[in-house]
């Protein structure tokens, strides 16, 4: 028979094993409310699930329809057999539309359209039926990255997988700084590296092992690209990302219930960055979402 005291320390085990749901229910709510949103930004017009295409320009025009002589070839379903051409030169893109076919950009017909890139921080779109197209930079390339409400990605998605929710996976870390900030290198799926900001580390343990992880600024967040042993089989095995607040007091609070799989874990058309060195951690972290699917 087992004695109250007993009973009690059962208890105490079970509300702090890892792996076991969290025991303040505001908390839960805000986490499963915390992924409701990150699925249905997912499944947007505009989420990841969309992006069925990417297309890297050469200098000069590119042609794009649903012909197969195209340089851009586009869904035949979706779109006349040429629809226009991107010329590109000297950096800057420009769409020349073919005449009479309905392309259009914030709701306007469009002829000719100088196109900015994303790294403008608010890219020139162009549409025609269900699909969009805007201009991507990487390093020197620069491309077309095309987004199809109707895309397979978009209809095949079934759910997203996560972690049970556990607090205890919510870690307030010690935040080091940078004086000045410094630049991280931060490779990427094609194989580039780019130059990016760090206003210093953070230091927290988990089992009893301490561990460090260096962000990148994002606006007024911090943002980690990470890597931890669940990536061989139970989350998604390059990485996944997670953002915190700014350091307050000298501490950050990760919460690893919001760690998420980057856009590549659904389309191959991204172009993610991968955790480096540093940010490659030597234990588990099973919380947040789980891989999708191969």
């Amino acid at each position: 028979m087992r004695t109250p005291r007993l009973l009690a320390v059962v208890a105490l085990l079970a509300s702090t094993a890892p792996g076991l749901p969290a025991s303040d229910a505001s908390y839960r709510a805000s986490i499963e409310e915390w992924r409701r949103g990150r699925e249905a930004r997912l499944k947007a017009d505009d989420g990841w699930l969309t992006v069925a295409g990417l297309f890297w320009l050469k200098e000069g025009a590119n042609s794009a329809g649903s012909g197969a002589s195209n340089g851009i070839v586009l869904p035949r379903e979706a779109v006349p057999e040429r629809i226009g051409s991107f010329v590109l030169k000297n950096g800057k893109t420009v769409f020349l539309a073919e005449r009479g076919v309905p392309v259009g950009s914030g709701g306007k017909p469009v002829g000719t359209l100088e196109m900015k890139p994303d790294t403008s921080g608010n890219p020139d779109v162009i549409a025609i039926g269900s699909l969009s197209m805007h201009v991507i930079q990487r390093g020197k390339r620069y491309g077309i990255r095309l987004r199809d409400k109707n895309s397979r990605f978009r209809r095949e998605f079934t759910r997203l997988n996560w972690f049970p929710i556990n607090e205890s996976y919510r870690i307030t870390a010690r935040f080091v700084p940078y004086n000045p900030a410094r630049k991280i290198a931060i490779p990427n799926v094609l194989g580039d590296t780019e130059t990016e900001t760090s206003p210093g580390y953070v230091v927290f343990a988990v089992g009893g092992v301490e561990c460090k992880l260096e962000p990148v600024s994002e606006g007024d967040q911090l943002w980690f690209i990470f890597r931890d042993l669940t990536s061989a089989k139970e989350s998604y095995p390059p990485g996944r990302f997670l953002y915190a607040d700014p350091p307050k007091d000298g501490r950050v609070v990760l919460d690893f219930n919001k760690a998420y799989n980057p856009p590549c874990a659904f389309t191959p058309y991204a172009t993610c960055p991968l955790p480096p060195p540093q940010n490659r951690l030597r234990v588990g972290i099973p919380a947040g979402e789980m891989r999708y699917h191969e």
